[in-house]
């Protein structure tokens, strides 16, 4: 019972969210259930046809074999089918369970699963529940004929629509804030409170985040420099490139300035040896 009960064609666990139909389900296990029982009652060793399963069909299951028994004239009374310690086919040695004690087991496994199949209802009418937020039809169809007039007048005025969107919006964060749908999960009352407590900080909340992201947007002409001077900050601390030299410019102009001195005095030596040699020549 409990395999076919919890469990569908799948063999997955069922989940109870309002669309099931617990009475067609408990039937079907307790189907189950009761076959088993007929296997369970007799040994059938010789594949014998027997008459075991549809006698505990008609009595347990479908209740219909008192109505089409006989009567017992001298009694006024309905013979019960499983009021005899015999199966009716069956051998005495081949007997396991009476058909008084499949009466007895099925009350007993009726009372006990009938906890189950409460469980089951409870459950299904607490999803149905805490999904179901819109009013009845006939609610939505009352609102829809009183609040035409209204409905023509934000049509006129575009405004109003403007002011229920921004409080839709509003509501919205606030729904989303304080979760109001987990706050009414243990009842009406405790949700209440709860919101109560909630509210005031709630929006208090947003407000400041609304005033710390006003504060934070910045006007793009302040933007722009900043962006300019972090750009050529990252320019100034960018190494060179692998075949470009990493001598500075002001090295090299100070090395080039040293070279054409160097080159200026060596040149003025030259021409003063010169001068010197010449006259010892023509002194020789």
């Amino acid at each position: 019972f409990s395999t076919v009960f919890n469990h569908d064609n799948d063999s997955l666990p069922r989940v109870w969210t309002g669309k099931e139909d617990i009475r067609t389900i408990t039937k079907d296990a307790r189907a189950a259930s009761l076959r088993l029982l007929s296997v369970m009652a007799a040994i059938r060793l010789d594949e014998k046809p027997d008459k075991v399963e549809s006698l505990l069909f008609s009595s347990l299951m479908d209740g219909t074999a008192a109505a089409s028994l006989p009567r017992d004239r001298s009694i006024g009374d309905s013979v019960d089918p499983l009021a005899s310690s015999m199966w009716e086919e069956v051998s005495p040695q081949d007997k396991l369970i009476t058909p008084v004690q499949c009466k007895s087991l099925w009350r007993q496994f009726k009372a006990e699963t009938e906890y189950t199949v409460t469980q089951a209802i409870s459950a299904q009418e607490a999803h149905k529940k805490n999904n179901n937020w819109m009013p009845p039809p006939w609610a939505i169809l009352t609102m829809a004929v009183l609040g035409f007039n209204e409905f023509m007048l934000l049509l006129k005025n575009p405004l109003y629509l403007m002011i229920l969107f921004v409080a839709y919006l509003l509501l919205r964060a606030l729904w989303v804030q304080m979760d109001i749908a987990a706050e009414f999960r243990h009842g009406a009352l405790p949700g209440i409170l709860s919101i109560s407590s909630k509210f005031l900080p709630t929006i208090m909340n947003l407000i400041r985040r609304l005033a710390e992201e006003a504060q934070g947007q910045r006007p793009p002409e302040a933007s722009r420099p900043q962006q300019s001077l972090a750009s050529q900050s990252f320019r100034y601390q960018t190494p060179p490139p692998a075949g470009s030299s990493s001598i500075p410019e002001s090295s090299v102009s100070s090395n080039i300035s040293s070279s054409e001195s160097e080159f200026e005095s060596s040149g003025l030596n030259l021409i003063r040896r010169r001068s010197t040699n010449i006259p010892e020549a023509e002194s020789s």
